[in-house]
């Protein structure tokens, strides 16, 4: 399992993903990361720069079959979609998921952290959710769990979903002319690290905060 998780994350892996999946396969991921609880391990950021690439014509491992502009457009359709699903799992059985004890893919923890980043920051939460892993799936949940409502949820969503594949596709793009295009394995590392960055310093903020409780409490 561990070898699959890591094998999907990796520049090889998420290549080969593409080229043998296609749009099927992109379609695939990006709805299962925003919409469903259990996508969450998905590799949305690195799919998306690793795709941006292959739709390159100067980057010799071209897809003939992708259009920058069309996957482009196909995407945020399809992330805009996932987050709606999300949301509508979060308004109707939210109660029920948040109670459900941890299993071997869904842990409580995710949608805690989820939820006090949606507290703190409220619409924009859903925006910035986008470029962070696990947040982006937990987030539209936890907005339709709180009873958001759907017209800020939906105006939101379609901000962060359109800046979010935008963004990584076109950088992906530029880069596959470039020689950088050669060196994806480094490029998806420091994805990965910024992606993961803001979780790791909440994480910490929320550490200290606890040391100082328990320190003064004594």
């Amino acid at each position: 399992m561990l070898d699959w998780l890591k094998e999907l994350h990796s520049a090889q892996g998420i290549s080969q993903l593409i080229q043998a999946g296609g749009l099927f396969a992109l379609i695939g991921i990006i709805f299962a990361e925003t919409g469903l609880l259990l996508g969450f391990f998905l590799p949305g950021d690195s799919l998306l720069i690793t795709a941006g690439v292959l739709a390159n014509p100067a980057n010799p491992h071209h897809l003939a079959s992708f259009s920058i502009l069309q996957l482009n457009l196909i995407l945020v359709v399809v992330a805009i979609v996932g987050d709606q699903l999300g949301y509508y799992l979060g308004h109707k059985a939210g109660d029920s998921i948040w109670n459900k004890p941890d299993g071997r893919f869904y842990k409580r923890k995710h949608l805690e952290a989820a939820h006090a980043f949606y507290e703190k920051y409220g619409g924009i939460a859903v925006v910035a959710a986008r470029y962070m892993p696990i947040f982006r799936t937990f987030v539209p949940f936890v907005a339709g769990m709180a009873r958001m409502p759907y017209k800020r949820f939906i105006s939101w969503d379609i901000l962060g979903g359109s800046v979010w594949i935008t963004s990584l596709l076109w950088i992906g793009y530029y880069l596959g002319q470039t020689e950088l295009a050669n060196r994806l394995d480094k490029i998806i590392v420091v994805v990965i690290f910024v992606s993961v960055l803001p979780i790791a310093v909440g994480a910490l903020r929320r550490y200290c905060r606890a040391r100082r409780c328990s320190v003064s409490g004594a």
